[in-house]
């Protein structure tokens, strides 16, 4: 199929407005597709490539390049061997056999082709294709049912290959996917309550309450003397973390995937802050890691032992057979209440014991991986907000010279972007601010010396503020009060920041 195809629906996909014409027109196109084909457009329409880096980004297509073609030519299937070429370049002069590779793609793309190769490769390919739209068109296409999708993309971790599945095998093709010890899944996350009582009415009355700890999210896998360890964006740290890996190489089962989180602490057992346990678990270096920046292992949550899969399971009965293979100091402490006031109490001793609020989960809810489950919900002492950073702002006085005030962003299910709810500066030391004119630099998507600085949408920033307010300043009629930052989230990817419609909600309290 030639790529112009993609291209097209592409363009055909930003232009609509509404959630069912973005999943039919690319249901149109995956129906047109081989099952090869319809993966790497699934994953193109994504924003993603499926070789994920190939060493060119925004910065190597800010030069010149060559003039469009005049007749489409180009195949899904030369695009994608020109990427996988391009990002096996390495060595000696690597820069500009790369760059060659790159000229000549664009020298074959006509104009609607380049521009959509520049926004791929530039990590700007925003219209709305998000992996819930995707995977209702997967679904679409291939006839099946979109939770049958769901499920196949939670367990494999690729909506791609799922695709080429479904489309190649129907329904049992996507009944085959099978939760595998040693491939990483989508963790369930939390939705928020107010308090421990409103949590405690949303699930209907009993529910377990356990600490919520301020750590790296872990995924641990253990097959035998084979263990791995995946971040909450499912990447590979098992290198980084000797320590974790020796500790769950002596758990008496030998397969074995639970969920936890990765901690440092004082001598004392209280945690130390999120930034120490983020800086260890990104170390390079494991053995002077381990030695400075020990981390402890809390585990929450099974989701298969020794040849059983317990993904279906509720929430009790999973916990009992985490309680049977993890000893209770490397559990996170926890109630079972239907009580209000003892769910309170236990969030006041959380808090002294230095940890950032509890867990309320519901004892028979499954483990809904990849999603945002209504049988886990968190409560915190403060409000907080998962946002993109759209744009920045030069600072001035004592912050001439970094970008300070930030625009924030809420996502927009229905159209796949972002609207903006305010801007803050506030909550920053200078060691952030320093961090942030870096990092922020390397996202400008356009000039960089105006006052304000626009950014690909791709940094996520957790704010904390005490209430919303009605505003007509902003796109989304809304604004947030007394806005700080708390800290960057490069555990989280854009897709996974929080709603308007969450923003909302806390409007209408």
């Amino acid at each position: 199929m030639l790529f112009v195809a993609v291209a097209a629906a592409s363009d055909d996909v930003a232009a609509a407005s509404a959630r069912t014409a973005k999943v039919a027109r690319l249901a149109a196109l995956l129906r047109e597709l081989s099952p090869a084909e319809a993966a790497v457009a699934v994953s193109w329409l994504s924003g993603a490539l499926t070789q994920r880096q190939i060493g060119v980004g925004w910065a190597s297509l800010r030069g010149e390049l060559p003039s469009p073609a005049v007749g489409a030519t180009l195949t899904i299937e030369a695009v994608e061997d020109t990427f996988t070429r391009i990002g096996a370049v390495t060595g000696a002069g690597s820069q500009r056999e790369r760059r060659q590779l790159l000229d000549g793609l664009f020298a074959a793309a006509t104009d609607r082709e380049q521009a959509f190769l520049r926004r791929l490769l530039g990590g700007e390919l925003r219209q709305g294709a998000l992996l819930g739209v995707m995977a209702d068109a997967v679904a679409r296409a291939a006839e099946v049912p979109p939770a049958d999708v769901r499920r196949a993309a939670m367990l494999r971790g690729d909506l791609p290959a799922v695709a080429a599945a479904a489309l190649a095998g129907g329904r049992s093709a996507l009944a085959d996917f099978k939760l595998e010890v040693g491939r990483p899944i989508g963790p369930m996350l939390a939705q928020t309550a107010e308090s421990t009582q409103e949590a405690l009415a949303r699930l209907g009355g009993e529910a377990g309450v356990e600490w919520k700890l301020d750590g790296a999210r872990l995924q641990i896998h253990r097959s035998g003397s084979d263990v791995g360890l995946f971040t909450r964006t499912l990447d590979d740290v098992t290198a980084r973390l000797p320590e974790i890996v020796d500790y769950v190489s002596g758990l008496p089962a030998r397969d074995f995937v639970a969920d936890g989180e990765a901690i440092a602490l004082t001598k004392g057992g209280r945690p130390l802050p999120f930034q120490v346990t983020a800086s260890r678990v990104g170390s390079r270096d494991p053995a002077a890691g381990q030695a400075r920046t020990p981390l402890t292992l809390f585990l929450f949550d099974a989701l298969h032992v020794d040849g059983v899969d317990l993904l279906d399971e509720p929430t009790a009965e999973r916990h009992r057979i985490l309680s049977d293979v993890v000893p209770a100091a490397n559990r996170p402490d926890r109630i079972v209440t239907a009580n209000p006031d003892e769910a309170s109490q236990f969030l006041s001793t959380t808090l002294d014991r230095g940890h950032e609020g509890v867990m309320v989960k519901s004892l028979t809810a499954p483990y809904e991986a990849g999603r945002r489950g209504s049988g886990w919900l968190k409560v915190k002492p403060v409000h907080t907000l998962d946002l993109v950073v759209l744009a920045v702002e030069w600072g001035s006085g004592r912050r001439r010279g970094w970008l300070s005030n930030i625009h924030l962003g809420a996502r927009d299910p229905v159209t796949g972007g972002f609207v903006m709810l305010g801007k803050t500066f506030k909550g920053m030391t200078d060691e952030m601010l320093a961090w942030q004119t870096e990092r922020f630099l390397q996202l400008a998507s356009g000039p960089t010396d105006g006052w304000v600085v626009p950014l690909r949408p791709e940094q996520v920033v957790e704010i904390a503020f005490d209430g919303v307010q009605r505003s007509s300043r902003y796109p989304g009629g809304l604004a947030l009060r007394f806005a700080r930052v708390l800290r960057y989230r490069d555990d989280k990817r854009p897709e996974e920041a929080d709603t308007i419609d969450a923003v909302r909600a806390f409007s209408a309290q």
